[in-house]
């Protein structure tokens, strides 16, 4: 039983990390009666809600308008030449148009090429809210996840508050460690920001450019975020 946990918390865990990597997917809509596809840029909410820009010009969108069950399926690198050791989630979701300025922030954050034209009068913000979901990680690593799992569950890791805070102090106090972390993961230059942060990770932007780092452990509360950072420069 044990073991059964374990492996359950990694599936679950790496599900969050891919699904909060991805910078593309595929929505799939119901228009007229028959399934549909669109690529969408989409963008992960603290809650685990997922949010795409999207533009009334487009008919998956006002397909999305008309019925909002939807699907949206990331994948990340094939570990072989066969295409099919890609890890994948399929997330099964209901999708609302959001009007909430930190859902769009949220967005641009991780999207920022997008201000250009996010501000057209066509264009949207949606949160899918998923319902169900369906991980692939490699072999014998299939399962159905628990929504619930995909998302922060301790009063702690719910709180916007502190995770903001823990960002700011970051930012005031560690810029050499991010400028560090963002040079490990391929990034160049200085003067990188931390503009996200959840139990299992951070994004640090500069210009247009947005990394993703995975945290080893999930952090308990948000401030240990700064001892994972010091930490991290100790040993490197």
């Amino acid at each position: 039983m044990q073991e059964h946990r374990e492996i359950q918390n990694d599936i679950h865990r790496d599900a969050r990390l891919l699904l909060r990597a991805a910078r593309s997917g595929s929505l799939a809509v119901i228009e007229d009666d028959y399934p549909a596809i669109a690529l969408v840029t989409p963008a992960v909410l603290l809650d685990g809600d997922v949010v795409v820009l999207l533009s009334q010009l487009s008919a998956h969108t006002r397909a999305l308008d008309r019925n909002p069950a939807c699907a949206l399926m990331v994948s990340g690198e094939a570990t072989e030449t066969n295409p099919q050791t890609s890890p994948r989630l399929s997330l099964v979701c209901d999708a609302e148009r959001s009007e909430a300025p930190e859902d769009r922030e949220r967005y641009l954050t991780i999207h920022p090429y997008a201000r250009a034209y996010a501000g057209f009068s066509d264009f949207g913000v949606y949160r899918l809210t998923p319902v169900a979901a369906r991980f692939v990680g490699g072999f014998a690593r299939a399962a159905t996840l628990d929504v619930d799992r995909l998302a922060p569950r301790t009063p702690a890791l719910r709180d916007e508050r502190a995770c903001i805070e823990a960002m700011a102090t970051a930012n005031r106090t560690l810029g050499a460690r991010l400028d560090a972390a963002a040079a490990a993961a391929g990034g160049t230059g200085g003067g990188w920001t931390m503009v996200t942060l959840d139990p299992d990770g951070f994004d640090l932007a500069r210009e247009d450019i947005v990394l993703r780092i995975d945290f080893e452990r999930m952090l308990r509360v948000y401030s240990d975020v700064l001892t994972v950072l010091a930490d991290s420069a100790a040993h490197g």
